[in-house]
Parts: C-alpha cells; structure tokens; sequence
C-alpha cells in the first residue's frame, strides 16, 4: 500500500473455540459451495478472538458479496468484503499460496489483516483462514503489505509493515516478521518484533517506510522496502535496501537507497518488486500513479540498482501495488490488485488474472496464464469479414469471454470492438485502435507498430466488470459497468472499408 526466535509450535485452540470455528468455515463453505479449509486460524492468545471475529465478519457479507451479478467470476477474490494488494506470493509443497490486503469489517479501505489463500493450478482457489492481524495489546492498528519466503532455517516467514494505533503511518513504522506452519496454515508473530525497526537508518529518515520484498542474490538474502527522504514533496522517492545477517530473518543491516526514482514529481515509492528475470534484473515500483518497471542491473557489492530500460506495468491506474514470485516451474507469476469497483455491495477488489512475465532486449513482457485456455468453451470464428460502422458477431453473447481479434482499418479512422453489447446497441463497452494506441473505457495503451494503421492484434478477457487487455506484450487492465443480459460482441469502425481479418471468441467457465 525482520533478534532471534525459539522454535515455536502451534497450541491448539479450545475444543469450544475450534468447535466454531468450524460452523464458521461450514457455512462459507455452503454459502459458496466452495473448499474451505477447516485448519486452525491462530496460535497466540489474541489472534485467535480477533480472526473469529474477523471471519465472522466476513461470513455474514457472503451472501450480499455473492448476489451481485457484476462481481467477477474469474478473477480472484476473498470470499466477501474488500482486498487490495497481493502479499506474500509463494511455492511451497505443492501449493501456490496467495496473501493479501483485507478488511473483514467492510468493503471500504480499513482494518488491515492479511487473508490467505492458495492453489495448485493457479486457476482455481481454497480460502484458508485469515493469516495475520492487528495485535491491539501491543498497539499495532493495521498489517500493512508484505512478502513471505524460507528464511534460512527453511521456516515459513512473513515479513510485513506494522502500523501502531495513534501513530502517522508517513512518520512511522516497523517492519515485523510471523512464522508458519509447514503448510502454512497457522500463523505466530515474533515474540521480538521489529524486525527491521527505523534506529536502522541512523541519522536518515525515511518517511512512508513499507512493502518489505525478500530477494536473494549471489547466495546473499536481502529486503527491499518503499519510501521517500523528503516528507513527499517529490525528487526523494526511493526504494530502501537492506541486507539479512540472521538465518531466521529477524536481524538485518541497512545498506543504503538502492534506486531513487528519476521523476522529480514522484512524491513515494510503494511495493517494490526485484527480482532476475531472462538475464537482468526487474525493479517495480508503485508510485501512486500507473505501476512501472525498470530492467537493469543489481549491484550487489555497491548495493544500487542500474536502469537501463524502463516502461509501464499496466496502462490503468486501475491496476496498483502488484506482487510476483516463481511458481512450481519457475516461471514468474505477477498479480496486481484490480480497483475502482462501487462501494455498498458486500465486497470490493479482486486481483488481475495471473500473468507470466519474460524480457525480450531488456524490454518486460506480458502475457496471460496460459492455464486459461483450460477453461475456453464453445469456439465461435470469423475470417476475412468486411464491414462498416458496427458488425454485430451472431450468436456470440457472454459475461466471460477470451477474444483474439486481428483488425485491419481500411479507411476507417479508428477498429475495433464493442463488448459487454446491449441487444439495441445502446451500451457497450468499446476498445478502438487509431494506427496508434488502443483505447479501452477511458485508458489509453501505446501500440507502435505499423504506423500506417494497417492492422492491429489484440486479445481480450472479459468477466464481468473487469476487463483485461493484452497486445504486443503489454496490458490493460479496466473497470467497466456490468449489466445483466448486455452481454454481446460487435466489431466497430469508425468510417467504411474496415476488415476482421481473424476472430476467435470462446466462452470461459466460471472458477468460483
């Protein structure tokens, strides 16, 4: 938006308590006719009220959350009330696990645990029981975003940002680390937190210090955090390095700025990613605006970050605070979070759908899971179809869809597509391509290529209310209005002489 620790176990929770926790678990399950895992939520003593009263919380909303005909159906989401940034991604014993901003109270910005979920496929989810939350008898308000990794020992650690109650989250804050389970279920809280505490940077201080990411680099472990030097007036925005001198992860030594952001008007720097990919490094970072990256070097001895190329993550500032991290086969797997949904419906937030990410000259690419095609159903073609102003695809209507569409202008001034179609043509959501950019519900992605504006390849992924868009490498990600039954595909020109030189539309099956 890490003093070393004694071997710890799980204690077991009252018969009582466990008894309801899981009528909790029961009834979500059943509300959602989903798996939902029956483990034991916490071990310490305050943790195990606060997530009951959390995951009833939750629980109550399902049903609300669930009758709303807008919410995605593909996209992952908690089972009710609002998430923002993916947290603490990682491979572990056959599970992808997935940690991420909650607010169990509401479907507003507040409260901030951490819910926890995972996968085997990347397509298909179990929520598990809340994973982190506020601990009020040692003043901490929120669970800030984090990472989760092996530390040395091989034990589960989370490392995150922990903001005191009656504190300025700008002025201060600690970084604090938990320890799992094996499998990840159970989660208890370093008796010696900070971790990482602000005595760290001596005389510098660093203002909206957070997003603790592990990295690992010539057999060293290191984290890397947000920030700016400067109170956030601009020119001072950068991402912290600091480096592990305990195997457990509780003990780290500052190293320096390891990148200042190049932008005088960037005030901060949130969620900083680095990681090697393809032969170089890859730094993101949010900066309260559309997310960017940056492909370059990692100076380990000097502890800098060299850019060399640099673009956007995503063409929308609807797509924010993302996270990465390998999976079972190495590649490396992003989710941001999806905002800008309306409040008052039982839930808001979900993340993007999984993308696998590549360099090609030092230039970060994109493109959806290739496990989506899995759920592809009922093919519908079209080839060499000419048209002008608007042709309406026949027998083509759903509110999930995956469109690869080629397109040539002719002397049309802008192609394209309208989807999400009422039946009269009133409403629709359009993405239109004028030779140079694809515009898609207010967002515009840059395409250069053909600059005669002959012809332009794009794929779409519809689920409702979000859409997602992916040309030449790159994506946009967009919020839209839903409305039941307007569910469509047109092709659409603005002039004569347009041309679909190839359409493939499937349906998607619903993974919730």
């Amino acid at each position: 938006m890490a003093q070393a620790c004694l071997p710890h176990r799980a204690t077991p929770l009252p018969s009582a308590a466990l008894a309801a926790t899981l009528l909790l678990f029961l009834s979500l399950a059943s509300a959602r006719s989903q798996p939902v895992s029956t483990a034991e939520p916490a071990t310490l003593s305050d943790g195990r009220d606060a997530i009951r009263r959390a995951m009833e919380s939750v629980s109550n909303a399902v049903a609300r959350a669930a009758s709303d005909p807008a919410r995605p159906v593909l996209h992952f989401r908690p089972p009710a009330q609002w998430m923002n940034d993916p947290n603490g991604l990682l491979q572990h014993r056959g599970w992808f696990h997935l940690f991420y901003q909650h607010n169990p109270y509401g479907d507003t910005w507040g409260h901030m645990h951490w819910g926890h979920a995972r996968t085997r496929d990347l397509l298909h989810w179990e929520h598990l029981p809340i994973a982190l939350w506020p601990s009020t008898e040692r003043g901490e308000e929120h669970v800030f975003s984090g990472s989760a990794a092996l530390n040395g020992n091989g034990d589960p650690t989370l490392l995150y940002t922990s903001i005191a109650r009656d504190r300025d989250a700008a002025s201060h804050a600690e970084q604090w680390a938990a320890f799992g389970s094996d499998d990840l279920l159970t989660w208890r809280k370093h008796p010696g937190n900070p971790a990482l505490a602000e005595s760290l940077h001596g005389e510098r201080k660093v203002y909206d210090w957070r997003d603790p990411y592990v990295v690992h680099a010539d057999g060293r472990t290191f984290l890397v955090c947000g920030g700016n030097l400067n109170q956030a007036k601009g020119g001072e925005a950068v991402v912290n390095l600091y480096e592990s001198v305990s195997a457990d992860f509780t003990r780290w030594k500052y190293r320096g700025i390891l990148f200042t952001h190049p932008d005088p008007s960037v005030r901060n720097l949130e969620c900083p990613l680095l990681f090697p990919l393809g032969g170089t490094w890859i730094l993101i970072v949010s900066p309260h605006r559309r997310v960017e990256w940056f492909s370059g070097v990692f100076d380990v001895g000097a502890g800098r970050f060299l850019p060399r190329r640099h673009g956007l993550l995503d063409y929308s500032d609807q797509f924010y605070a993302p996270n990465a991290a390998p999976d079972a086969t190495d590649r490396q797997i992003l989710f941001g979070w999806v905002r800008g949904f309306p409040e008052g419906r039982g839930w808001n937030g979900c993340l993007s759908l999984p993308r696998v990410l590549s360099v090609a000259g030092g230039v970060l690419q994109q493109r959806a899971l290739p496990e989506l095609e899995q759920l592809r159903t009922d093919r519908k073609r079209l080839r060499n179809q000419e048209f002008d102003r608007e042709f309406v695809v026949p027998d083509l209507r759903g509110e999930t869809l995956d469109i690869e569409a080629t397109f040539e202008r002719g002397e049309a001034a802008s192609v394209g597509l309208r989807v999400l179609r009422a039946p009269d043509g009133s409403r629709g959501v359009d993405l239109r391509w004028d030779g140079r950019a694809l515009e898609v519900a207010g967002a515009s992605m840059s395409l250069f290529g053909d600059l005669t504006g002959g012809r332009v390849e794009f794929r779409v992924i519809v689920d409702r209310s979000c859409l997602e868009v992916h040309a030449a490498g790159q994506v946009l990600t967009r919020v839209v209005p839903f409305h039941a039954g307007e569910t469509g595909v047109s092709a659409i020109a603005d002039g004569r002489g347009a041309r679909i030189t190839a359409f493939t539309a499937w349906k998607l099956k619903p993974v919730w």
